[in-house]
């Protein structure tokens, strides 16, 4: 029978000036050693991590400003262009779970510093690629589905790290800030990509999208440990509210990450009506958010008759609202949670959202004026993005030390559902018109919507099928 997993109170709930035994403690190290009474080290690598979201998004995001330029190059139709952008969520979508768990198994810090280093080689092959060369379409599809490997252990990781680094009244703020760095990269990438594209052509804007990834690669590396006890700079105080804000079978903050997890085994994971929801629900949430990130640019410019620094404009503004609902989401879902519990600040937060983000697709396709369809739109990306924060932080809830691995599971999801619409929405849209592309979106929402009322975030799977 299963069991319904009880986060403890968090320590941080006692009043502002009340001192329990455990704070007199904390406030000493070991050996008599004095630490600060407070440290943020968690939050100062939630925004370094924010950072790295940011890149990732910069480096996927900026083939699609570039595209029509590519596709002039190279000769390129809108069909083949889908299938270059759609070899990057393959890579991405086939790798996810092994980024998961080799992020459980290694740690976060190696795995995201290597990874960047990866993506950042072939952000820069992709501007690499010669002028007339015979099968140019291959190669880019080669490069990108390369790049997509690379950047698939970014947020398996990444909620490896909140795992393990952030209790669990906080993952929801915790999650809206790194998953706000994709709305933050790819509303960087139309302005800065152009204005690159303008004084420079488009390879250059490659070159300094790979130089920006190695630096923030190299910052996370220094500065990031795997667990708040390898830490230097994490307070006594810091380290007992992170140990006692985790979830059953998670790793302990107090443990090496060298001491080795115990990882749960797949038939576990794969038995979980709550992961495969999730994952149902994320793969639609993918789906969706991908035709802003690969069409939605040439949609302003192709479809809706926009000029190019126009197009750019416009279509910064999806990413900005992702990035303000992400935050938002995440606090709001944390907020929920502490007052009502995990299944209405997670699961229906979620769910409503995305009914919410269906609403303004299907009236944004509508719309005549192209400036007002660009915010109606926007506005459905960011109610989509309300819910991100609910995805990750529920995965790490219920898989403890194995939420790399499951989180890269349920992003797989998310991943293929991106690979589909980067090849079917350009074909939806010759054979039957872009309306019809977003209504399809609209619909899958609603599906999204039905998976996540199935999701109880109080089953932890160590819970439900006992010590693996």
């Amino acid at each position: 029978m299963s069991e319904v997993l009880r986060t403890p109170k968090p320590r941080h709930w006692v009043g502002a000036n009340e001192e329990t035994d455990d704070t007199r403690f904390f406030k000493q190290g070991s050996h008599g050693t004095v630490k600060p009474e407070k440290s943020h080290v968690r939050w100062s690598l939630v925004f370094l991590m924010f950072i790295l979201g940011a890149v990732a998004f910069l480096d996927r995001v900026n083939i699609s400003i570039a595209g029509s330029s590519i596709a002039a190059d190279y000769h390129l139709s809108n069909v083949q262009l889908g299938s270059v952008f759609s070899a990057l969520l393959w890579g991405y979508a086939f790798f996810q779970t092994l980024g998961g768990r080799l992020a459980d198994r290694v740690g976060p810090r190696r795995v995201l510093a290597f990874g960047v280093i990866w993506w950042g080689v072939f952000t820069a092959l992709t501007a690499a690629v010669p002028a007339g060369i015979a099968n140019a379409l291959v190669l880019f599809v080669a490069i990108r589905f390369l790049l997509g490997v690379g950047e698939a252990v970014v947020f398996p990781a990444s909620n490896q790290f909140v795992a393990r680094w952030i209790p669990t009244q906080e993952r929801g703020v915790a999650n809206g800030w790194i998953f706000a760095g994709v709305g933050a990269g790819a509303g960087l990438s139309p302005p800065l990509i152009t204005f690159i594209m303008l004084h420079h052509g488009w390879r250059a804007s490659f070159w300094v999208c790979a130089g920006i990834g190695l630096i923030a690669g190299g910052a996370w590396y220094v500065l990031a440990r795997d667990t708040p006890a390898e830490h230097s700079g994490v307070s006594a105080a810091e380290l007992a509210l992170i140990t006692a804000g985790l979830t059953v079978g998670t790793e302990s903050a107090t443990t090496s990450a060298s001491d080795g997890p115990n990882l749960m085994p797949w038939s576990r994971v794969l038995a979980s009506k709550e992961v495969l929801a999730v994952t149902l629900s994320y793969f639609c949430f993918g789906y969706v958010a991908w035709i802003f990130f690969s069409w939605f640019y040439i949609y302003l410019a192709q479809v809706r008759g926009l000029n190019l620094k126009a197009s750019a404009f416009y279509s910064m503004l999806p990413f900005l609202a992702m990035a303000i609902c992400c935050m938002a989401g995440g606090a709001i879902s944390d907020r929920l949670t502490r007052l009502h519990g995990p299944r209405l600040g997670r699961c229906v937060l979620a769910s409503v959202v995305m009914v919410g983000a269906g609403v303004f697709l299907v009236f944004g396709s509508q719309v005549e004026s192209a400036r007002l369809a660009s915010v109606v739109l926007a506005g459905g990306a960011g109610a989509l993005y309300l819910a991100q924060s609910s995805f990750w932080s529920v995965a790490a809830d219920i898989a403890g030390c194995s939420s790399g691995s499951v989180s890269g599971f349920m992003n797989t999801g998310a991943q293929i559902g991106g690979a589909v619409t980067a090849s079917l929405t350009p074909w939806i849209a010759a054979h039957f018109g872009w309306t019809t592309s977003f209504l399809v979106a609209a619909a899958l929402c609603a599906v999204g919507t039905a998976a996540w009322l199935m999701v109880d975030p109080r089953r932890s799977l160590s819970l439900q099928y006992g010590p693996g």
